[in-house]
């Protein structure tokens, strides 16, 4: 059962406020290709000079600041162009360096003047990470155009769709590419399963489509199912687990059952065929098995349903079983067999009698 504290709306329109006060602030600190630069200098000068007060970094960094140095170069190559992706692996180095700081033992008494150092490489390294949510934020909506949500995408279809009959409990399964890629009526015959996945989205945009996709719609529950993009395009975990956190409370304000189901593992078995099928690079494991363990434990303490779809695909090294995916990112037909009893055990519990793979069963005998 969800806990009744999540329909709240004053807790809802917190959240929603605070979500517009964060973009706001994002947008803000948008930096040219220039700042950019020197921020990144005064990063890679912060990461430097304090390594060398703490043995133990001076010794085990090097990789990192290797790294971060690459980056920055490949940077200045591009001639102050705002490279999304080399900006993000600098940006990563240097999260990289200050969780290891954190790990490792410090001198006593440690100096002030390197603690000082670390704070403003946390202050500096905050602040490129805000600038560069907020130019992919502003190229996506370049692209886009007003349209940013992709709104106009299922615009039609949702004025046709006829209203839900309470024989045939909707379910509306929100997500991208996987599920954009589901032939749900192939697997679920028979039941109203709305498929409203968005190849390529992340979680914010998937936040923007809540009312219209979702909501209005009228479904008994949904199925979510998004965040491997974010992490593809360099947004922060804890951003991709507060516009969860809001598309949970905003199913909960209309009623709508939410069902979370994991990221699914991913794998690089097939970049010898094609070189973009290096899915690691972009969607580490360990990310998305940070993601996958909270939104489990997010779960379990809002009451909501966890649809466990990692378990079944990750191989014994921990990546995307070869036979399930062909790119190592996107299920095959032999994934999809593996998620859809999976789904219909979970949308079961949320709606009550027996699952829709039961009932095809039935139907056979």
């Amino acid at each position: 059962m969800e806990r009744s504290r999540c329909n709240s709306p004053k807790r809802l329109l917190s959240s929603l406020i605070l979500a517009i006060a964060l973009a706001g602030t994002a947008r803000a600190q948008l930096l040219n290709g220039r700042q950019t630069l020197e921020l990144e200098d005064r990063i890679l000068q912060l990461m430097e000079s304090s390594a060398i007060a703490i043995p133990e970094m001076l010794r085990t960094a090097t990789p990192l600041l290797e790294g971060a140095r690459q980056s920055r170069a490949a940077l200045a190559v591009a001639r102050g162009q705002q490279h999304t992706g080399l900006i993000y692996q600098f940006q990563k180095s240097a999260r990289a360096y200050l969780a290891l700081n954190d790990a490792v033992a410090k001198p006593y008494p440690f100096p002030e003047e390197a603690r000082r150092q670390l704070q403003d490489l946390r202050t500096a390294t905050d602040q490129l990470e805000a600038s560069l949510q907020a130019l992919m934020e502003q190229r996506e909506t370049a692209l886009r155009g007003a349209d940013r949500d992709n709104l106009k995408r299922y615009a039609e279809a949702n004025t046709q769709l006829p209203p839900p009959s309470a024989t045939r409990p909707r379910v509306v399964f929100l997500g991208d590419s996987i599920t954009d890629g589901w032939r749900l009526k192939e697997y679920f015959p028979d039941q109203d399963f709305v498929n409203r996945g968005i190849s390529g989205q992340i979680t914010g945009e998937m936040l923007g489509r809540m009312k219209a996709d979702v909501a209005d719609l009228k479904p008994v529950a949904m199925v979510f199912l998004g965040g491997t993009n974010d992490f593809a395009r360099g947004v922060a975990l804890t951003t991709i687990q507060n516009n969860i956190t809001m598309i949970a409370e905003l199913a909960s304000a209309n009623r709508i059952k939410p069902i979370f189901a994991s990221i699914l593992p991913v794998s690089d078995y097939g970049k010898d065929k094609n070189p973009a099928w290096e899915q690691t690079k972009v969607r580490p494991p360990d990310q998305i098995r940070s993601l996958n363990n909270w939104l489990k434990s997010f779960c379990q303490n809002r009451g909501y349903i966890y649809l466990d779809y990692y378990s079944a695909l990750v191989d014994g090294a921990g990546y995307l079983k070869a036979e399930a995916a062909d790119d190592g990112l996107h299920p095959n037909a032999l994934g999809y067999r593996l998620m859809a009893p999976l789904a219909a055990e979970a949308i079961q519990k949320v709606i009550g009698g027996a699952s829709p793979v039961e009932k095809r069963k039935r139907g056979s005998r």
